[in-house]
């Protein structure tokens, strides 16, 4: 955001209360946040960020900044206490996001990459003062007054506009006193997570459309996830993302000790780190869900990231702020000193926060069905669909098809996926459960480019230039332009060994 703000002729200043490099999560890219990521270069003439966008160029472009290889999402789901096959196609899901390595999504080891952020903003002038505290902030007719301290040393910061980047629950929530708005069924979560060495693949001889260890990997059981995400500077991050009622039972405040105990009783995912070495400590977030009251005023706006968060589930963090960063972007570019600016925050808010509802209502569902894997896989369709069909709708530059996350303001899938969603949060029979589930097949058949709807035995979903031809309609497109579309973006790129 700095560095939009200064290349459109900014004064920025960048204050950051740690240090660098850090250890962060929020580390998996998707399809969607790499194609954003590579607009805002465009636009804003960030050459340096374009690498970033693509495994095969981050390896040739930054070699000794740390990443891990994502080519796409493998779900394993278990029962306690039982062990799981991930070889058994009633247990499993993987959906391909790439056909090769080189174009393929990207983990982003979070200590390397900020890191590089923040030198390239320097670079470009943007004024960065790190281990500094804001003591106080107060607001007029002419802005920001932010006195700050660094050390020993005090100085005044006077900013027309306040952009912030802090998170949940971050510097404006608590300095404005913003209060908390619930995510509407979405039940109470926590988080324990850190950094491993020494992780074995649990995915070893299985067949899938991809390495199924080179993902975003989901370990499901009832009320809870495990991710993993691997590295290659030889670090694995993995957590537990779970209900309340799941982190009570396992007292995730014990932290390393909850860690062990639940493992114990999923013992693939035990096997999997029986020769693991813990890199830092147990970091326990008792309250994962958050939304605030308020998301910009006259001379301030929250990032997504900071405005509301729901659950690292299907990596959809990245692509809500990223959008977030677009959309202010454009503000600043067009809007700035006009009379537009106040209207045209209060809608950056109502997107913002209506997108933040949109992926509670996924995700709400998802967890109300992880004791029912079926149901589960097949929820998890729509958000893959609208997904995939976003991205290919801007990678044809048609982005009106698809103006907001998970097509929620789409006039058909929209409102019928909410009617699906709020379906799957209440009691089912088996019976309702099959209606469900032939609903999500019809409904996702219009907006399908992906193969979603061909349901493969193996529930394995490659990536298939064929899928695309076939969708070319459905998106308003001939075969010349797909044809065009596969050429420009590697797809048909050798993959690496």
């Amino acid at each position: 955001m700095a560095m939009i703000a200064k290349q459109l002729g900014h004064s920025v200043v960048l204050i950051e209360k740690g240090k660098h490099p850090r250890v962060v999560i929020g580390e998996s890219s998707t399809p969607l946040s790499n194609l954003l990521l590579e607009g805002i270069a465009d636009r804003y003439e960030l050459p340096l960020l374009k690498p970033l966008t693509k495994w095969g160029s981050w390896q040739q472009t930054y070699p000794d900044i740390a990443c891990g290889l994502k080519r796409g999402f493998t779900f394993l789901h278990h029962e306690f206490n039982s062990l799981s096959d991930p070889s058994d196609n009633e247990r499993h899901l993987f959906v391909a996001a790439s056909p090769n390595d080189i174009i393929a999504d990207t983990h982003w080891y979070r200590a390397d990459f900020d890191e590089l952020l923040v030198q390239q903003a320097q670079s470009l002038g943007v004024d960065y003062f790190d281990e500094t505290e804001i003591c106080q902030a107060t607001s007029d007719d002419r802005g920001w007054h932010l006195e700050t301290r660094r050390g020993t040393h005090r100085q005044i910061i006077n900013a027309r506009f306040l952009i912030d980047a802090t998170g949940p629950r971050g510097f404006l929530h608590k300095t404005l006193k913003l209060s908390e708005k619930p995510l509407p069924d979405f039940p109470p979560t926590s988080a324990l997570y850190n950094h491993f060495s020494g992780v074995e693949d649990a995915f070893q001889g299985t067949e899938s459309p991809y390495p199924a260890d080179a993902a975003a990997v989901h370990h499901v059981f009832d009320g809870g996830w495990i991710w993993i995400l691997r590295f290659n500077n030889g670090i694995t991050s993995a957590g537990i993302a779970a209900t309340s009622s799941v982190a009570e039972r396992f007292a995730f405040g014990d932290k390393e000790e909850a860690w062990t105990r639940l493992l114990d009783s999923l013992p693939l995912v035990r096997d999997q780190f029986a020769k693991s070495r813990v890199e830092m400590q147990f970091i326990f977030a008792p309250k994962l869900s958050f939304r605030s009251s308020a998301v910009a005023g006259t001379n301030w706006a929250l990032l997504p990231s900071a405005a509301g968060f729901v659950d690292p589930l299907l990596s959809t963090g990245f692509p809500l702020t990223l959008l977030g960063l677009t959309r202010l972007g454009k503000i600043l570019e067009e809007d700035w000193c006009s009379p537009r600016l106040e209207m045209s925050l209060q809608q950056y808010a109502r997107e913002t926060d209506n997108e933040l509802l949109a992926t509670a209502r996924l995700i709400g569902a998802l967890y109300q069905n992880m004791n029912d894997f079926p149901t589960f896989r097949s929820l998890s369709l729509l958000y893959f669909a609208a997904a995939s069909y976003s991205e290919v709708a801007r990678r044809l530059n048609k982005p009106e098809l698809a103006a907001s996350f998970l097509l929620h303001d789409h006039p058909v899938f929209g409102p019928e996926s909410r009617r699906l969603f709020d379906l799957a949060r209440t009691p089912l029979s088996p019976t309702a459960k099959v209606l469900l589930t032939e609903d999500i097949y019809a409904l996702i058949r219009d907006f399908d480019v992906a193969g979603l709807s061909k349901r493969p035995a193996n529930h394995c979903y490659p990536v298939d230039a064929a899928d695309l031809f076939a969708a070319a309609a459905k998106l308003g497109a001939n075969a010349m332009e797909i044809e065009s579309l596969l050429q420009r973006s590697g797809f048909y790129a050798a993959a690496q060994p």
